[in-house]
């Protein structure tokens, strides 16, 4: 126990890269000079599609819980209490969908997702709760063991009581992001907050230049000396600024005269920069730019395998964060062997409807599929087993390849039975 102790003293303590601690740290002034931090960046049109794009996948796929049959195949586990917890009402308060979507989202912004668990006395989970990822701290005690310490508020459901409060890790969902001690994630925010806050500066920028009105700003000069220059500034602003008081007609008296000095927007690459940093955004969180409106490089023959990638590489890892999270703390040791957690992604990757028909004619015939499964997988109702729904069919000229070349054998046994059975008749 001491050597273990010691072992685990001797590790970075893992405070240094939580989001509840050390993300400030990270998070602040951009070299852009605009601050960012997780709620700033969802701001950012960009940043908002993509937390919704992949959270609301999430949240939408059917979440199921399996367990192992005795012949090796798998079914739902229909009547374990998880069940109705992860698939329909995780907690009183809350859906699974919503619940799904609220910690998504925690994860893809703090870069951690955290949920108290609460269990009954036979150590059964009762409900499932989100936590603020900003207010979690993640630390070893003394002996090297890992808890965690939630800052409590007024708008967390009254399951614990407290102005602080420890956790253990059997109390406590927690799913985290790419990291770098494999304990808790660095939010992607905050990795990032240079390119977001070039994008924060940039809308701001196009905002502050339609506000001051398609005139461009510039130099008012007099040819003697203005008693009151500070007048005359503000009555021109008055007059002429915003996009309310474009194209007015501007008179000068007293010999003004109006030096615009300003860069057009085309010449300082605004809109090529803007365009750039979208992408930039979507290749943080690698989402395909077609899902977040950018349809400049999609076409209808690649949008289609764009989708499909969508789902095996930037929503599968994901997925897999959550199954195994969920497996590894809501399931006892004897529990782990006999169920899992599994995410149905099979509706995100069906092709066209021509497409399934031919798949399902190439199952059908083949043998490795039923008319029902075919009607299971296009939520159509089932045919009965009486009319033949359940039965795996074939063609009739397929043979076993050990069997291939017999016809053309010499027929000697063959005409030997048929003269043995024709002297039987005889007699």
């Amino acid at each position: 126990m001491n050597i273990l102790s010691g072992l685990f003293k001797s590790r970075d303590r893992p405070k240094n890269a939580t989001s509840g601690s050390a993300f400030r740290f990270y998070l602040g002034n951009s070299t852009a000079g605009k601050n960012v931090s997780e709620r700033s960046a969802m701001q950012m049109t960009a940043v908002y599609a993509c937390v919704r794009v992949l959270s609301e996948a999430v949240a939408g796929l059917p979440l199921h819980l399996y367990k192992y049959t005795d012949k090796g195949s798998k079914e739902k586990a229909i009547d374990h209490p998880l069940y109705f917890l992860l698939h329909d009402e995780p907690n009183p308060e809350m859906c699974s969908f919503v619940f799904r979507e609220t910690m998504m989202t925690h994860l893809l912004l703090w870069g951690n997702a955290y949920a108290q668990i609460i269990r009954n006395g036979k150590g059964e989970v009762m409900a499932i709760y989100p936590l603020m990822p900003s207010r979690m701290t993640v630390d070893r005690n003394e002996r090297g063991e890992l808890y965690y310490q939630y800052q409590l508020s007024r708008d967390d459901a009254q399951t614990m009581k407290g102005s602080s409060v420890i956790l253990k890790p059997s109390d406590v969902l927690h799913i985290p992001g790419l990291g770098f001690d494999g304990l808790v994630g660095y939010s992607p925010i905050a990795m990032a907050k240079n390119a977001i806050g070039l994008s924060i500066a940039t809308e701001e920028y196009g905002s502050k230049f339609f506000a001051n009105g398609a005139t461009p700003g510039g130099v008012l000069e007099h040819p003697g000396t203005l008693k009151n220059p500070a007048r005359v500034r503000e009555s021109w602003n008055q007059a002429f600024g915003g996009s309310v008081n474009s194209n007015r007609v501007a008179v000068l008296e007293e010999g003004l005269k109006y030096t615009p000095i300003t860069i057009a927007p085309d010449q300082a690459q605004f809109l090529e920069t803007r365009k750039f940093q979208l992408n930039e955004i979507a290749r943080i969180f690698r989402v395909p730019p077609h899902m977040i409106g950018d349809l400049e490089r999609a076409t209808f023959s690649n949008i289609e395998h764009l989708s499909l990638e969508f789902v095996k590489y930037s929503l599968d890892p994901w997925l897999v964060r959550w199954e195994q999270s969920m497996s590894r703390v809501l399931f006892t040791d004897d529990e782990k062997k006999n169920y899992f957690i599994k995410f149905n992604v099979d509706g995100l990757l069906r092709g066209d409807y021509q497409s399934r028909m031919s798949g399902y004619s190439v199952g059908i015939q083949n043998g490795f599929l039923s008319p029902n499964d075919v009607r299971e997988l296009e939520n159509m109702d089932l045919i009965p087993d009486e009319l033949g729904g359940n039965r795996y069919l074939c063609n009739g000229n397929m043979i076993d390849i050990g069997s291939a070349g017999r016809s053309a054998e010499p027929q000697e046994n063959t005409d030997n039975n048929e003269t043995e059975s024709d002297t039987n008749n005889e007699e």
